[in-house]
């Protein structure tokens, strides 16, 4: 389900901002025709008018947050670039989204792919650059075959190639088909990838700003982010500091999944409250309550239902104890066992482990075994001891952040839920057991892998 129409004021919607979901459900909305219906390319106009100092400029003074996680100004990214170098400048769309429960880049592409392509041109003046890739995760083939035919269309109109709209202004788009390595969503990871070799980490210093795609200064973009600026640039900063919190300002895509009612994709202002999210859609499934839940994704610390009003911005969830990420909401009943949850998140992590840096090739590997003696009633004594402490030995030791993403649910599972834990330890077994309880099937599909 997505949620993209406008809605009636008087209803409990109307805390929505459907802004790039807003022709979601139109017919044919990827199609150039109907994005030019919905004020498609105005933005660029706007923007090829103005300096390229200019636009970046305007951007920060909007407030524009990156939406693929970490919420660095996109403004600021932008003016990291040096000029007057000699070097190229790439622009680089991080479209690989694979963090379990995240699905907001995907459907975006798949509904409206022309918004990204006139976020890139736009970018692309302002940090003054001819290339530009989007670096699409390669399982996604539909999306990647509407991705390609958008690019042609962007093409066929002068909106893309030489001298783009008389500005003077020439780019191309590649777009680029990943092999499906989760590692690659890290931005240096990506970029190793894109130059054809084995995706892993960089040491950093030097930043892409500096020395990115093929060793020249690269800005790398989320999705949502890139896409988020025709808007902007149309209809003005101080519409878009209308939504959203001062130092969190604009809209944004929630995805709402798990033991809910409605799933799906929820453009909101930023600010916006999971307690106000599940009453407009419908709440958790119907008998079941909220046991815990994911603001950003199974990679940020998980809450429970003591924070339903926590804001959902990047200052709000931070001051809460977690992180906004990428907005994935996912929720879990009371059916569920949060020691199987955590254990099939950290087998996921551990099999995505590129295996650069030892604390997260070592650690993830040990949290394995220890949580799966744990599930299955086979643990001993000071386990959740020494679970707490291979944790902490991957925290902030790893070359990116997959090992903070891997200690995330350690560390909040042990805060919030370690009498369930301990039940486990102490010979009494799982309190689901399949015997008596659904939980399980449900468990593995809610989870974002396979079972």
């Amino acid at each position: 389900m997505t949620v993209a129409a406008e809605v009636d004021e008087t209803s409990p919607q109307k805390i929505l901002a459907p802004v790039l979901s807003a022709f979601w459900d139109q017919p044919g909305s990827w199609t150039l025709d109907t994005y030019r219906r919905h004020d498609g390319y105005a933005g660029l106009r706007k923007a090829l008018a103005m300096a390229p100092d200019d636009v970046i400029a305007y951007v920060k003074d909007a407030g524009l947050r990156g939406r693929g996680g970490a919420g660095f100004p996109t403004g600021m990214k932008w003016q990291f670039i040096p000029q007057g170098d000699g070097k190229p400048h790439y622009l680089v769309v991080n479209a690989d989204e694979s963090e379990p429960g995240t699905c907001k880049d995907i459907p975006l592409l798949f509904a409206n792919p022309h918004s990204l392509i006139e976020g890139i041109v736009i970018a692309c003046h302002a940090i003054r650059s001819h290339h530009a890739f989007i670096y699409l995760r390669g399982e996604v083939v539909p999306v990647l075959r509407r991705l390609h035919e958008a690019v042609r269309e962007a093409y066929a109109a002068g909106f893309l190639g030489k001298d783009i709209l008389g500005s003077g202004l020439d780019l191309d788009v590649v777009v680029h088909a990943g092999a499906g390595a989760y590692i690659c969503g890290e931005e240096t990871a990506l970029l190793d990838s894109l130059e054809g070799r084995r995706g892993q980490p960089r040491l950093r210093p030097p930043f892409p700003a500096v020395e990115g795609l093929y060793a020249c200064p690269t800005v790398v973009n989320n999705v949502e982010s890139i896409a988020s600026v025709p808007a902007l640039i149309h209809r003005g900063k101080d519409w878009f500091r209308s939504m959203g919190s001062e130092k969190s300002p604009g809209f944004t895509l929630y995805s709402l999944s798990g033991h809910v009612a409605s799933p799906g994709q929820y453009e909101a202002p930023l600010g916006i409250t999971l307690r106000q999210l599940l009453d407009m859609s419908g709440g958790m499934r119907p008998g079941h309550r909220l046991k815990f839940w994911t603001p950003g994704g199974s990679s940020t610390p998980m809450f429970t239902e003591e924070h339903l009003d926590v804001p959902l911005d990047y200052e709000g969830v931070g001051a809460a104890g977690s992180m906004l990420g990428t907005k994935a909401l996912q929720c879990f009943d009371e059916t569920t066992c949060v020691v199987r949850a955590v254990t099939r998140w950290t087998e996921f992590y551990a099999h995505e482990s590129c295996g650069k840096c030892t604390p997260c090739r070592e650690g993830t590997y040990w949290l394995v075994q220890l949580l799966r003696d744990i599930e299955a009633g086979k643990g001993r004594p000071g386990d959740l001891d020494k679970l707490n402490d291979i944790a902490d030995n991957i925290n902030g030791k790893s070359f990116c952040a997959l090992g903070d993403g891997a200690a995330s649910p350690i560390f909040s599972s042990l805060k919030y839920f370690r009498e369930e834990y301990e039940q486990h330890l102490s010979g009494r077994g799982c309190p689901f057991d399949p015997a008596r309880s659904t939980a399980w099937a449900d468990n593995d599909a809610h989870l974002g892998v396979n079972a």
